[in-house]
């Protein structure tokens, strides 16, 4: 009984964004259950399409850890809605059946740390409990092999129904599958615009990818063969934009969300994440000098009506982490816990844009 009482204590710290109040005044919580397996949860909202409860599931298990400890194991968290509500039809796909968000994440020029920030987020979701999944589709270079100190990993094939399925890598809690690990790290990839696109498609189509939550797709920078490829595969989600506060970089995401919102594209922007924001000397404590400009992703999100989803600062450790296969998300110092919120941030732009729109349809070139 004791247990019970506090993960009900616990449940009363988790608040519904929308209406305000901790879900057990609401009435969600429906029934707890302690066993050998551990703690399992009922909760029971007013309608099942409510578009915060991927959210509240994942704060429900923070906040029983917080009260119960790291070692607290949640069994399972059930919703059952008193009012089931018939989903609007969802497009046709014969591929990712179980994936439930797909989030490319995309910079206009290279060198501005989009992979480090796609890695990052990718940790960031899987640390709060989100089934994640990170396709590395910057084909001609791939570096989240390294990243995740994986350059020497080869995957595995398993068969189903006569078909060849790619098991991705898991490792901090993220399902992976990149170029890199079909080639050696020191060869080039020499390959013309339809046998880059084919392989993408084989990843996509042949990844035994599962039930996930999010999938991020890390895209080489630009505009290019693979992002059409990307939007005509998969309805993709949303589009996260990376760039630096300078002139050069903001012009060419500039471009890059002009491209997700152009007609024929049609995918929403969920918004840009300025990397390399500023620098902080340990000599100097709280003085911020910023190497390549200040506020230029704050004026580039208010030009395009785009929201600015976070600031990354030049941290060394960054770096180091992306070098040493340990990304910095993993980390509880201030640098980890900015991804962290970057992380939160993402969900909640998610979850705001399947709440208002329609799901995203494949592009069909013409």
């Amino acid at each position: 009984m004791q247990i019970k009482e506090e993960v009900l204590k616990a449940l009363r710290m988790v608040t519904h964004p929308e209406k305000g109040s901790d879900i057990v005044t609401l009435g969600m919580v429906g029934d707890i259950k302690v066993s050998e397996e551990g703690i399992a949860i009922v909760l029971v909202p007013e309608k099942s399409n409510d578009p915060f409860l991927a959210s509240i599931k994942s704060n429900c298990v923070r906040a029983v850890k917080e009260v119960l400890g790291s070692d607290a194991v949640i069994s399972s968290i059930e919703v059952k809605p008193r009012i089931v509500v018939e989903k609007m039809s969802a497009p046709k796909r014969d591929v990712l059946p179980g994936v439930k968000n797909i989030i490319a994440v995309s910079s206009g020029k290279g060198g501005v740390g989009k992979s480090t920030v796609a890695v990052n987020l990718a940790v960031a979701l899987a640390r709060q409990g989100y089934a994640t999944g990170l396709l590395d589709a910057d084909i001609f270079g791939p570096s989240v092999p390294r990243m995740f100190d994986a350059e020497d990993y080869r995957p595995e094939v398993r068969q189903e129904n006569g078909t060849d399925l790619i098991i991705p890598m898991t490792r901090y809690g993220v399902r992976i599958l990149s170029i890199g690990f079909f080639v050696k790290g020191s060869d080039a990839v020499i390959w013309r615009g339809p046998m880059a696109s084919s392989f993408l498609k084989q990843l996509i189509s042949q990844g035994d990818w599962g039930e996930l939550d999010y999938l991020i797709f890390d895209l080489p920078p630009g505009t290019s063969d693979i992002h059409l490829t990307l939007v005509q595969e998969v309805p993709v989600t949303g589009a996260v934009v990376v760039t630096t506060p300078q002139e050069v970089a903001l012009a060419d995401a500039r471009k890059g969300i002009a491209m997700f919102r152009s007609e024929s594209i049609n995918v929403p922007v969920l918004g840009l994440v300025e990397n390399m924001s500023y620098f902080e000397s340990p000599e100097l404590p709280g003085k911020k000098f910023y190497l390549f400009g200040r506020d230029g992703g704050s004026r580039l999100a208010a030009e395009t009506g785009t929201d600015l989803l976070g600031q990354i600062p030049i941290v060394e450790s960054i770096c180091d982490g992306g070098d040493a296969g340990k990304p910095a998300a993993l980390d509880e110092n201030a640098t980890g816990q900015a991804f962290m919120e970057l992380g939160r941030t993402i969900v909640r732009q998610v979850e705001k844009r399947n709440a208002e729109m329609a799901p995203t349809k494949r592009v069909e070139m013409k």
